[in-house]
């Protein structure tokens, strides 16, 4: 089913978690905190883009009722055109559950947005995401505009290739070469993938960052360690929508 995804108002009481032995052979930190973050991507037919944002911009509201919705963009350069990216904070998979079954009774989402622009989409997919742990998420000083940029590692999880990834992303953050919004671990998707949102004042400010931070070495030294677990790794730059907490 097509639907938009984010948390109910009424927050789920934490499951009581038993007491765990650390094995040795554990490939990260355990994920102790139930709150996860659900990556949507559409991808809209041709010319019916500017349609899909108006009709969405109308009735977000109905949805947003539900769950908290962290961001709402558009592709403006890194992929396929016609393109939007959402992402939808839950509490637990419980919650989750409450939500959808909430929306499927909800006549008035179903019949003002969901039905109309179901021909509309092309394609949709989606990931199941968790923050790392040294991670928040960070709200920028002010509107701008944001990249994705997703990595995907050597089998072997963070125990692998987690301190050298966080070394890499900190050497960009300390140095003030970006802004970071957040970055998180794919739990249902490709797995070994991390997803690392940035905040920049313009597309011009990025490249201009980028080009300084590729001629630093202690950047260039930290990426580089990084690096030798990078299987791939891919961007796009993000345009925020006006009804997106993200802007």
């Amino acid at each position: 089913m097509f639907v938009l995804r984010s948390g109910l108002t009424r927050a789920l009481a934490p499951r009581q978690l038993a007491p765990q032995m650390c094995s040795p052979f554990a490939t990260g930190p355990r994920q102790y905190d139930g709150t996860f973050y659900e990556f949507h991507t559409y991808y809209l037919k041709s010319s019916k883009m500017n349609e899909f944002l108006e009709d969405i911009k109308k009735n977000i509201h109905l949805r947003t009722a539900h769950s908290e919705l962290i961001g709402y963009w558009s592709l403006e350069f890194g992929g396929r055109m016609n393109k939007v990216f959402h992402i939808w904070k839950y509490d637990n998979f419980a919650h989750r559950t409450e939500v959808q079954k909430a929306l499927a009774k909800n006549k008035e989402w179903q019949e003002q947005f969901l039905i109309p622009n179901l021909l509309l989409v092309d394609k949709q997919e989606c990931e199941i995401t968790y923050l790392v742990p040294w991670c928040k998420i960070e709200k920028p000083p002010k509107e701008g505009v944001y990249e994705l940029a997703t990595f995907q590692m050597k089998p072997g999880g963070p125990a692998l290739w987690g301190d050298a990834f966080q070394r890499a992303i900190h050497s960009h953050v300390n140095l003030n070469y970006a802004k970071l919004v957040g970055v998180f671990h794919t739990e249902y998707g490709l797995l070994n993938r991390v997803h690392v949102l940035w905040w920049h004042e313009s597309p011009d400010s990025r490249a201009a960052g980028r080009h300084l931070s590729h001629e630093d070495p202690r950047v260039v030294a930290a990426v580089r360690e990084s690096a030798n677990y990078l299987v791939s790794q891919q961007n796009m730059l993000l345009i925020p929508t006006s009804f997106s907490p993200l802007k």
